[in-house]
């Protein structure tokens, strides 16, 4: 049960973030005439920020310290970006909540007993509801788009994407739901899911950046490329067993793109960078990318443990 807790907040505080910030895009693209799914995006940005809230309460002393200094959680520019964006958008963001995250503190699960067991069992519901609603409003958002029924700033494919993340969210619930713990998947199939994700973010970084960025532009492009060509080789391997040697080009490839967004993050939010980018979207890939950067990582060493070249 302490797995159970410390994998469950951890989830939260990664993917309750994610999905808080997904409400708010959401909310920001729409036009103003469109006031029922503006509405309806705010009641669930509000949602999954009451979520994060309490995952936040109960985590400290319990999530592990690598999650916490994997930058995945809060980075050294999220509390700016949130603040420019809700300057920009009208938006509230509670920044108390990041400031809360920048407090945490890991440990050994000492804190683990019967009330936070039912605490955090309580917050898994809670939130698997909100996703379930969540879920739904975003594909009936790409039904209307792709019917050229609703116009959004948004891309129809930002609209899949965060719906793959969304549906990942989902099923780590109900595995810990379920099983208490998260089913160990195949590193082929993380990997093309990540890649897929990482090659996404540069396109839409590409399509988001001023045309005068000429240089940034051709930058994301490369990487793009360079991820296509990752899952086309991931696809390419037979059964499910992973070639580490793409593993290791993988994780390679996402610290230099990991780099990248970094310096990306700093230009926006310090106005370096001519761009339709939101800051808080520039500082959420990130947040992703080092996300991704822990789980390969973590891969990477159990791999040189086991002696696999």
């Amino acid at each position: 049960m302490k797995d159970y807790v410390s994998l469950s907040l951890e989830t939260h505080l990664f993917f309750g973030r994610i999905m808080k910030e997904h409400s708010l895009f959401l909310l920001a693209g729409f036009p103003t005439k469109e006031t029922g799914l503006i509405q309806r995006a705010d009641q669930f940005r509000e949602a999954f920020e009451a979520g994060l809230r309490r995952t936040v309460e109960l985590a400290n002393g319990i999530v592990s310290e690598a999650v916490l200094n994997s930058g995945e959680i809060v980075t050294e520019f999220t509390q700016k970006a949130e603040c420019q964006t809700s300057n920009f958008t009208g938006i509230p963001i509670d920044d108390e909540i990041t400031e809360a995250e920048k407090r945490l503190e890991s440990g050994k699960c000492n804190r683990v007993n019967r009330e936070i067991i039912f605490c955090t069992r309580r917050l898994n519901r809670y939130m698997l509801k909100n996703l379930n609603g969540l879920i739904s409003f975003k594909e009936e958002i790409l039904r209307e788009m792709t019917a050229c029924r609703l116009y959004t700033t948004n891309y129809p494919l930002l609209i899949e994407h965060i719906l793959r993340e969304a549906r990942l969210y989902r099923q780590t619930i109900v595995e810990l739901e379920q099983r208490g713990r998260i089913a160990g998947s195949d590193l082929r199939n993380m990997e093309m899911f990540w890649n897929q994700i990482m090659m996404e973010h540069a396109q839409f970084i590409r399509g988001l950046l001023d045309p005068t960025e000429c240089e940034l532009i051709e930058t994301a492009n490369d990487f793009a490329a360079d991820y296509c060509r990752l899952i086309e080789e991931a696809k390419e391997q037979e059964g499910k067993v992973m070639n580490m040697a793409l593993t290791e080009r993988t994780l390679q490839t996402t610290k230099e793109y990991q780099q990248f967004k970094t310096a990306g993050t700093e230009g926006i939010t310090n106005c370096e960078i001519r761009s339709i980018i939101l800051p808080l979207l520039a500082d959420h890939v990130l947040r992703e990318a080092n996300h991704y950067l822990r789980i390969l990582e973590h891969t990477h060493r159990g791999a040189d443990s086991c002696g696999v070249m």
